[in-house]
């Protein structure tokens, strides 16, 4: 059986395009976890569409632009209309890198796009979402601008990114949202109490960022290497020194749950992830093929009820230590609020 055939389906909210039940986050292809490599991001993102992905997730200030070029690139010989492009705007960064704050002003928003566009090398944008609420801007204005780029053909859907039940609501009621972006995997619970209830009720998709617990889950971390966790994970509380065993061991008993049923904890918490829902599409942080090669195996990884439960026990709701990000950012955060 070829790798795409093991792929599904899914719906991306109850007005989006079909897209496959695995996306590839590109995010770590323009560096925060290490430096970027251009022939591995294009190799990887080709693999990702040879797997069957079509759902390719990305942002204009991954790089300062960086990540749309790479994408560009790599899709210079791909149908336009075999490819979903997912696109978040708003967050303003310096020349040193570093975020200075979000906008989402109607003007902006259509200023972004065109630069994505052109970036890009594509005429229409599948998904388009504002990164982060602006506490400036009416989330209605926002999507407001959104809507009327669908109307002129150069967005097909709207998408909402870590924002709360209340902000979903209101965006919805302006045009219709095919989904929410927000980071949820068995270390990150918190959407399961409102917001994953909310898009359900209202039909909108979620696709689920972080599922590997920025590589926490992966197996791969330990602490031995903790001592340079590199430029994102150090304002991660969850990989500061005071939490980290506490964290492993939780890994450590995943990783016992996965072994016994033939797969790595990846696979088992991605695989927990696509059995939470039909609505839920995970993305994959892949930024080498070696990692994606690993976690397309939960693609075929068939887990019972009773396999879920085991999964649980052994990271149970809440059992993370620390935030999953530093209280400044966690601040920024209309869906924690």
């Amino acid at each position: 059986m070829s790798a795409a055939s093991t792929i599904s389906r899914r719906r991306l909210g109850a007005t989006g395009p079909e897209v496959s039940a695995l996306g590839l986050g590109c995010m770590a292809m323009s560096g925060g976890y290490g430096p970027p490599d251009r022939a591995e991001g294009i190799a990887a993102i080709h693999a990702a569409l040879d797997s069957g992905i079509n759902l390719l997730d990305t942002g204009d200030f991954y790089g300062m632009g960086h990540n749309e070029l790479l994408i560009a690139e790599a899709l210079r010989e791909v149908p336009r209309d075999q490819v979903v492009l997912s696109v978040k705007f708003g967050a303003q960064r310096g020349p040193a890198g570093d975020f200075v704050g979000f906008d989402a002003r109607p003007a902006a928003v259509k200023t972004a796009l065109a630069y994505s566009l052109t970036r890009l090398g594509t005429d229409h944008l599948d998904v388009y979402r504002p990164a982060r609420l602006d506490p400036a801007v009416p989330i209605e204005a926002t999507i407001g601008a959104i809507a009327e780029l669908v109307a002129a053909g150069y967005v097909r859907h709207i998408g909402l990114s870590e924002v709360g039940a209340q902000t979903i609501r209101r965006a919805h009621a302006v045009h219709p949202i095919v989904d929410l972006q927000i980071e949820y995997s068995l270390l990150s619970r918190r959407p399961e109490a409102e917001i994953l209830p909310t898009c359900r009720e209202l039909g909108i998709a979620v696709t689920a960022y972080g599922v590997l617990g920025r590589g926490m889950l992966s197996g791969q971390w330990t602490a031995d290497n903790a001592a340079d966790p590199g430029p994102i994970r150090s304002r991660m509380p969850r990989f500061h020194s005071e939490n980290l065993a506490h964290n492993l061991a939780l890994v450590a008993a995943l990783t016992r749950v996965a072994e016994a049923r033939g797969a790595t904890p990846s696979q088992a918490a991605i695989g927990w992830a696509l059995a939470k829902g039909e609505e839920i599409v995970p993305l994959l942080g892949a930024r080498r093929r070696d990692q994606l090669i690993d976690a397309l195996g939960a693609a075929t990884l068939q887990l019972s009820e009773d396999d879920l439960a085991e999964i649980e026990r052994a990271v149970p709701p809440g059992a993370v230590a620390g935030d999953r990000y530093d209280s400044g950012q966690m601040g920024t955060l209309d869906s924690e609020r």
